[in-house]
């Protein structure tokens, strides 16, 4: 007969991982990595790429959380809004943390094997951004740009996956500098929930560094830029009314963003995930058969 006790201590523990690993939030990522998929193939890739794919953002996305919680556990400790965090209160140790670390990595370089000898040769670049990404608050307040880098990987894979090599990759490239430029001001939107702690800390950020009202402004000349890159995209390598109309609504999605400014969990957890998916379907329908 099972233990109640015991049944409920590891039912409680499943629970605490999974409110660590959130995957949930993968649907942040996931669609601009499978746009970049759908613009290298010019339409849908095979069910197994497609999986492969999937599951290396899987495993990219958990090895980046785990390091991101890993490496901010004092601050986290220490800060009002992140102090119930898994590691913060000990629901889950250092080294469980670590072990979901080491299988994010395992399953993340799994599928870029199998992917292609291309996708597995660069995989540590993404990695490496993930240890870097976390730790450049301390030193820089252009860490915001860091998460945009880091988020930028996300159609070059995409691409890759499907054309290994640098040739041609225009378009990738593209969608890369919309990923970096919609990142990097959401990004300083989120900061503001933590002004006032990053200036106590001495950690840096744009709002610690120069006002929230004057973070928000960078944010925002961020997110036009993002809009005038996205545009590009659809002028070079996609056609058709529906992708244009689709365009100009990721532009509205991104303006909302600032509109909702104080209401993060909207911002983050339902606009950054529609305007992910908005211009996933964006390049679905406006793909030009050439690409």
């Amino acid at each position: 007969m099972v233990d109640p006790l015991r049944l409920e201590g590891l039912r409680e523990r499943f629970a605490a991982y999974a409110r660590f690993l959130k995957i949930e939030h993968t649907l942040f990522s996931l669609p601009i990595l499978l746009a970049g998929t759908l613009m290298a193939q010019g339409g849908l890739p095979s069910p197994r790429l497609t999986g492969l794919i999937v599951a290396a953002a899987l495993g990219a996305r958990t090895l980046a959380l785990a390091l991101n919680r890993l490496i901010d556990l004092p601050l986290d400790a220490r800060n009002p809004r992140t102090a119930q965090r898994e590691l913060a209160t000990g629901a889950l140790s250092v080294w469980d943390a670590l072990l979901v670390a080491v299988a994010g990595l395992l399953v993340y370089l799994w599928c870029a094997m199998n992917i292609n000898e291309f996708c597995l040769l660069w995989s540590w670049v993404p990695a490496l951004l993930f240890v870097i990404y976390p730790t450049l608050k301390r030193f820089t307040w252009l860490c915001h740009f860091g998460l945009g880098i880091t988020w930028a990987m996300a159609p070059l894979a995409g691409w890759f996956a499907v054309r290994p090599g640098f040739s041609n990759s225009g378009p990738a490239w593209i969608l890369a500098a919309f990923s970096f430029l919609w990142l990097s001001g959401f990004d300083i939107i989120y900061a503001t929930l933590d002004e006032l702690f990053d200036r106590r800390e001495g950690l840096f950020s744009l709002p610690a560094r120069f006002g929230k009202q004057r973070a928000l402004t960078v944010s925002g000349f961020l997110h036009a830029l993002a809009f005038v890159t996205i545009a590009a995209l659809y002028f070079v390598s996609l056609r058709g009314s529906g992708a244009a109309f689709l365009c100009l609504t990721a532009g509205v999605l991104l303006f909302m963003e600032h509109i909702l400014a104080d209401h993060i969990d909207m911002a983050f957890f339902k606009i950054n995930v529609l305007t992910g998916f908005v211009v996933l379907t964006m390049v679905f329908v406006g793909i030009k058969p050439e690409f």
